[in-house]
């Protein structure tokens, strides 16, 4: 029972963590609380995307694959 409870409350809590956070950065750069979340997930997904090539690129499998082949 008392897990539920600290479930519920890191469940409520989070969300309302995030908006506090984000109105913070707003209002600290004079900018609209919108504006800052979504750019705030435009660069998360800019992020993500970049990691994701870099990590393709880095990749053991693939790297351990294309040494073979040039030294065949």
């Amino acid at each position: 029972m008392l897990m539920l409870s600290l479930v519920r409350v890191v469940a409520v809590a989070i969300p309302w963590l995030a908006h506090l956070a984000s109105w913070l950065v707003a209002r600290s750069l004079n900018m609209p609380q919108p504006l800052v979340h979504h750019t705030g997930l435009f660069v998360v997904a800019q992020v993500t995307a970049v990691e994701m090539r870099v990590g393709r690129a880095l990749c053991p499998l693939r790297l351990w694959r294309q040494l073979q082949s040039w030294f065949r």
